[in-house]
């Protein structure tokens, strides 16, 4: 691959025996997102191939600091300015019957870190009540069991490969591409 590149997804479906869709994140490595269908297919083999993704983005820049892929040959022996974490934060509202997530990447040194920064968002601020807070999915409170380092959710083959690398150093804030794109569209 000439030019690899962190791709963040969100996958959608309808399972077989569900009533409503499913999501679930994807991080994979590619030159272009159409470069990593076989990966999406593969990631969620529940969904037969009747699979969507609901938003992507290729991370490039987290919290002032650049994120690159770096073949594991061409990593340098010292480490970057920290780790590239996910976080799915899960919230309620007053009278509304649903729970609402909010994902989040953040790079930090470890993953208290992370949750520290995840408290000081607005969803994580705002989106709770008594009896109903907000929480890093599926536990109340902040359970580090659900704050992942992106290196450790890659496909087996990105991890295999390659590493990332964070420096410190603002970029332009990476793109947001939301709606429902079906992989031959890709």
């Amino acid at each position: 691959m000439q030019n690899p590149k962190l791709f963040m997804l969100m996958l959608g479906c309808r399972p077989e025996g569900r009533n409503t869709e499913q999501h679930d994140m994807l991080f994979a490595i590619g030159e272009q997102v159409s470069d990593l269908v076989p990966a999406i297919k593969a990631f969620w083999p529940e969904a037969k191939g009747n699979i969507h993704v609901d938003a992507w983005r290729e991370v490039r820049q987290v919290n002032g600091h650049q994120i690159q892929v770096v073949p594991k040959e061409d990593l340098p022996a010292k480490p970057g300015a920290g780790k590239l974490f996910f976080l799915n934060l899960g919230g309620y509202k007053p009278g509304e019957f649903d729970e609402f997530h909010y994902k989040m990447l953040a790079v930090a040194e470890n993953q208290a870190g992370a949750i520290q920064q995840a408290k000081q968002t607005a969803f994580y601020k705002h989106t709770g009540f008594k009896g109903a807070a907000s929480h890093i999915d599926d536990k109340f409170g902040v359970d580090v069991d659900e704050v992942y380092e992106v290196k450790d959710i890659l496909t087996a083959g990105d991890k295999a490969r390659y590493s990332l690398q964070v420096l410190t150093g603002d970029g332009p804030e990476d793109e947001m591409h939301l709606g429902y794109f079906q992989l031959h569209k890709l």
